[in-house]
């Protein structure tokens, strides 16, 4: 008589951490913020990184943290610095909220922690400009806290690794929970420096390169053979246009310097207290044919000519379209209240926004 033999049913591989930092250990990004192996991050490094990399690339943000470094080499210097200072240094980064927010949190951290980063996951988010990601990804290098900072890299290798079909970003919270049920008992900061350093070098967005990948016989989305579809996103609702005048008046000061006028931008809102050429709001019914109502109030009589051509910008919720004007001005043409002359040859100093940046080349050209 033949008796059936009841094969044990194998259980599912998991992804093992182990692998993971294994494979950190030989192929780690060497980065201007990150310490050397065997060493931990400072906290105040760690914080101006993760701060700057926010919506920004590595390769643009290296050059930001080393002139902040040598600026202001601890937070004690960053609190005693003026904002003005720090969104001149900021100027180019974009997003200028982060910078405003970064020197909020340095006098937050020199008056309520007397100028030492809290080892504390809940004192870090009640920090200005600090959330979940940045809590976490303090606490866990700087730290070695029990914490996963799940950013776009870790968002991707997570969402293939255990296929979470559902869009971001209503499967945020799935995407913490799976990445924090991978982390390990000890080395958080380097788990978590690792996860980021997958997603950035082999997992990325297109053309993974899964077979130097130390999860590779593990993940979903790689058995599957449709990893480049994670993560699922929602389609994205795009900004409706915005358009709006700016102006450039251009007026030579005693020694026959070519200047141009500035202003700042209100402190709340977008581009807070940032520097810009005068404008008109940005609006969806904008009217070119009323647009000098919004021209700065200058002594005499001044003659706005109307460039060919729009400069656009993109911002995050909608793109704009500025039409410019140009107009010279008398010497010693006072500057109305709440504006300065700034020389041309000045403005690579100022804390210019993007948008600012390309109206003046447009005028200067």
């Amino acid at each position: 008589m033949n008796v059936a033999v009841r094969v044990p049913r194998r259980k599912k591989a998991t992804p093992d951490p182990a692998d993971l930092l294994a494979w950190y250990d030989r192929h780690r990004r060497v980065l201007p913020w990150r310490a050397r192996k065997g060493e931990r991050t400072a906290p105040y490094a760690v914080w101006l990184s993760e701060i700057m990399l926010q919506q920004t690339t590595v390769k643009t943000v290296g050059p930001y943290f080393a002139k902040f470094l040598s600026k202001w080499p601890n937070v004690e210097k960053l609190a005693e610095a003026a904002l003005d200072d720090v969104l001149r240094a900021w100027a180019g980064l974009g997003y200028y909220a982060r910078a405003r927010n970064l020197h909020a949190c340095a006098i937050a951290v020199v008056e309520r922690h007397g100028g030492v980063f809290p080892a504390d996951l809940e004192a870090l988010r009640a920090l200005p400009g600090i959330g979940d990601y940045t809590a976490a990804a303090i606490g866990a290098i700087a730290f070695d806290l029990p914490a996963v900072p799940v950013d776009g890299n870790v968002e991707r290798v997570v969402s293939r690794l255990f296929a979470v079909e559902e869009a971001l970003p209503a499967a945020k919270p799935e995407i913490k929970r799976l990445a924090a049920s991978l982390m390990p008992p000890a080395r958080t900061g380097d788990f978590a420096q690792a996860m980021m350093d997958l997603g950035a070098t082999i997992c990325t967005p297109k053309k993974p390169a899964c077979a130097l990948c130390p999860f590779d016989s593990v993940c979903m989305a790689r058995a599957r053979g449709d990893q480049e579809t994670f993560p699922r996103k929602a389609p994205k609702r795009e900004g409706k246009l915005r358009r709006g005048a700016a102006f450039v008046a251009l007026c030579e000061d005693a020694k026959g310097d070519m200047q141009v006028l500035l202003r700042q931008r209100p402190e709340k809102g977008l581009l807070g207290a940032m520097t810009e050429v005068p404008g008109s709001d940005w609006s969806h019914d904008f009217d070119v044919g009323a647009a000098l109502d919004a021209a700065p109030k200058l002594s005499g009589k001044v003659k706005w000519r109307k460039l060919a051509g729009e400069v656009t910008h993109v911002f995050t919720h909608f793109p704009l379209a500025l039409t410019v004007f140009v107009a010279p001005v008398p010497k010693a043409t006072a500057a109305p209240k709440g504006a300065r002359w700034v020389k041309v040859a000045d403005l690579p100093g100022e804390a210019l926004p993007n948008v600012m940046r390309k109206v003046l080349a447009h005028a200067l050209d």
